[in-house]
């Protein structure tokens, strides 16, 4: 066996990070990781990863390569969007193929993104930075509405909110800048951490695209349908379910473009997970980012006889030619299980009966008692994913609902800290 390993750089908390663990472990493929653990205890996650800092990518990459020493990656995976430019940097200072660090930067900061479809010539909506300290009514009074205000660099929908008027651009930015300055969201090292993106709302469906890049090429894995309507004000996805059930000519104009956006970014292999609208019969990419799906959404997705995505992955990691996989024929789906209000999580019910429901596969919650729930946008996290499969995408929606219908969340008002000066 090869003891060379593939390396992992995720989050210590990320939810794939098992996945992968267990299909290497299947394959009897060693992994190296590298976390954003404490680098001051002894491997607390008995994992032997190295530390590593997401604000400090260039940094964090020597560490990488000098603690594998001559033990050289076969190749890099990364999971979620933190670690991205770290391992674009270890791949690319050890000559692995993967995503160029510039691309990967880009690929998680709107407005270079932005900046890069425009260039290219690609469809985009209008858009415009917002300085911190700006006159914000002298903003908003040359906005087009409705539009979308967002932060630059945050991921799950967390502060993005659409406005209708002049009055709610105000409001809303407001809002946004004081979630950015909460103290578990305030990155101190992003030097533009305070600038936010203002862009036209392309009204229209939205969809989801997995894919994978070799040398420079697209292929699309999947497309996903998110049937429940996102017109805002916030953008809480609930439902993904594969196949849409859209025009194939759709479907490959959509395809293309995701692929025309990919390369305006630079991006040229590995996973790739993009968000799209469909307006007027025109593709709109809202996003791609170096990565696979995120959260536990890439169980919706197998692949020949139920291999899942994490194997393709590792295996694409490796070399191996993995164009000839193919979906499921069956339709699945995903639903992400939205908090209703802020408060305690004290209790959950229903879970077996939402199982029972015909073609549902799993009901997971992920979302631990006496943890404080917060929706968005100021929130990024789910209640836990209900999972389904079907002959078709109708079906899996209606198990999706029916499931989500028996589940019951006990949630209590959360009680302020109160500090007394002594």
């Amino acid at each position: 066996m090869n003891d060379r390993p593939v390396l992992l750089c995720a989050a210590t908390t990320g939810y794939q990070v098992r996945a992968f663990g267990d299909v290497a472990r299947r394959l009897g493929v060693p992994l190296a990781f590298a976390t954003d653990r404490c680098d001051q205890l002894e491997d607390p996650w008995w994992d032997q990863a190295v530390p590593i800092r997401f604000h400090a990518p260039d940094e964090s990459a020597d560490a990488v390569v000098s603690a594998m020493g001559g033990r050289l990656p076969r190749g890099v995976l990364a999971v979620g969007d933190p670690p991205v430019g770290i391992a674009a940097r270890v791949a690319d200072r050890l000559g692995l193929p993967w995503h160029p660090p510039a691309a990967a930067d880009a690929s998680r900061i709107k407005l270079a993104f932005r900046e890069a479809l425009a260039a290219a010539g690609l469809p985009h909506p209008w858009f415009t930075a917002l300085a911190a300290g700006a006159d914000l009514r002298a903003q908003a009074r040359t906005l087009r509405y409705p539009c979308v205000v967002k932060p630059l660099s945050r991921s799950g929908s967390q502060g993005v909110m659409r406005v209708d008027s002049a009055e709610a651009f105000e409001s809303a930015v407001a809002r946004i800048r004081r979630l950015l300055a909460l103290p578990d969201v305030r990155r101190p090292h992003d030097e533009r951490g305070d600038v936010l993106l203002a862009e036209a709302f392309i009204p229209g469906r939205e969809y989801a695209i997995e894919g994978l890049m070799t040398a420079g090429t697209l292929e699309v894995l999947a497309i996903f349908d998110k049937p429940d309507p996102l017109d805002g004000p916030f953008f809480e996805e609930t439902i993904y379910v594969t196949p849409c059930e859209m025009e194939e000519d759709v479907q490959a104009r959509l395809g293309e473009a995701v692929a025309a956006a990919a390369r305006a970014l630079g991006l040229r292999h590995g996973a790739i997970h993009a968000e799209c609208r469909v307006s007027g019969g025109v593709p709109y990419v809202i996003e791609v980012a170096a990565r696979p799906i995120g959260g536990l959404c890439a169980r919706a997705l197998r692949f020949g006889d139920g291999r899942p995505l994490e194997e393709l992955l590792l295996r694409h990691a490796l070399g191996e030619d993995v164009s000839t996989w193919t979906r499921e024929a069956a339709a699945s789906g995903v639903m992400m299980i939205p908090i209703p209000r802020r408060g305690v999580l004290k209790g959950v019910a229903g879970v077996e009966a939402a199982r029972a429901v015909p073609y549902v596969r799993d009901v997971a919650i992920t979302a631990g008692i006496d943890q404080v729930l917060v929706p968005l946008p100021e929130g990024r996290s789910y209640l836990g994913f209900i999972f389904a499969r079907a002959a078709a995408a109708p079906a899996v929606v209606e198990a999706l609902r029916a499931a989500h219908a028996r589940l019951s969340f006990l949630i209590d008002r959360e009680v302020p800290v109160v500090s007394h000066a002594s």
